[in-house]
């Protein structure tokens, strides 16, 4: 399959190559769908015109970038190419641009502060399949190996199987989980796990909930309760509020987002599965229409598949091929 060539310096971190590369292969599915016939378009001598600008807008909208972002998109390609018979080169740097402009403003990692208040809390959301209590597993890895020491709480008491899996997290990454029977009270269990994380001293909280959707009123009143808790135990404590989202739900990941944002206050974004579908566009839908900052994306089952989100990185391994 024809692929861009990036243009950008190389990166010579350790281990840069291969996440770059985990990351091409997790989102081959959406490169496959966006850039076929687009690249066969740009192989001839055909010139970029109406033609050419269509096909790319039904690529887009397929991939789930969403109309308004697809119409930025193609309404400002042909004014910004000057030479129109400049196919490839000039094309995919255009695009580039015009992608990086939309996911530049989310690409914020997030970062524990040294000397903040402990334990610094994240409090995870989710419709149920997302893959929650297993991004838990993986965030908490990723912190360790950052040096800091953390703690989980499992808060989803609905479902029975829900500690058990979170245990396994525990386990693998030899970190606390606390934990009460099943049926407890969530706002209880997170209360227990602060207090206990503060006593050891604790860096970070993991906080797991209950898989909900998002017009379920009741259970999302009862995550707003969670959020009053934490705040409740000290005021200080400014939580961060993950929203953990399946790239393969497209369109319906911005309706999830507005409603537990009006919950709880949604400051940043996970998304899952981006291997699993070809609808990876709509990461450009989530950071035009919410601005909300993507912290995390999962490119599979494996331990060191989570990546910490950068918006360089995302948009090369979209427009290159793995071949």
């Amino acid at each position: 399959m024809f692929g861009f060539k990036s243009k950008q310096p190389a990166e010579t971190e350790p281990g840069k190559d291969r996440l770059l590369n985990q990351l091409k292969l997790g989102l081959k599915r959406t490169h496959a769908l966006l850039l076929t016939d687009v690249a066969d378009l740009l192989q001839g001598a055909r010139p970029v015109d109406q033609g050419f600008i269509d096909t790319l807008e039904d690529h887009l909208l397929m991939a789930d970038f969403g109309v308004p972002v697809t119409q930025s998109i193609v309404n400002a390609l042909p004014a910004r190419i000057k030479d129109k018979t400049d196919q490839a080169a000039t094309v995919y740097q255009t695009l580039r641009e015009l992608l990086h402009e939309i996911l530049a403003p989310v690409d914020k990692p997030l970062n524990v502060p040294v000397a903040g208040t402990r334990p610094f809390v994240i409090l995870m959301a989710g419709v149920n399949g997302v893959g929650k209590t297993t991004s838990i597993g993986k965030i908490a890895n990723h912190f360790i190996r950052q040096g800091h020491s953390v703690m989980l709480a499992a808060g989803d008491t609905f479902r029975a199987a829900a500690v058990e899996q979170l245990q396994n997290w525990g386990n693998k990454n030899n970190v606390t989980v606390i934990a009460q029977h099943s049926g407890a009270d969530s706002a209880a269990v997170i209360y227990d796990s602060l207090q206990s994380a503060r006593a050891r001293n604790i860096d970070i909280l993991i906080a797991d909930t209950a898989g909900r959707l998002h017009t379920q009123g009741n259970l999302m009143d009862e995550l707003k309760k969670i959020r009053r808790v934490i705040t409740k135990f000290d005021p200080a404590l400014e939580p961060e509020c993950l929203l953990v989202l399946d790239a393969g739900t497209g369109q319906n990941a911005l309706m999830q987002t507005r409603q537990f944002n009006e919950a709880i206050g949604i400051t940043g974004i996970m998304l899952t599965k981006l291997d699993g579908t070809a609808k990876g566009g709509i990461i450009f839908a989530l950071a035009r229409e919410t601005g909300i900052p993507i912290r995390f994306i999962g490119v599979g089952e494996q331990l060191d598949d989570l990546q910490v989100f950068n918006s360089n990185d995302f948009i090369t391994a979209l427009l290159s091929s793995t071949e």
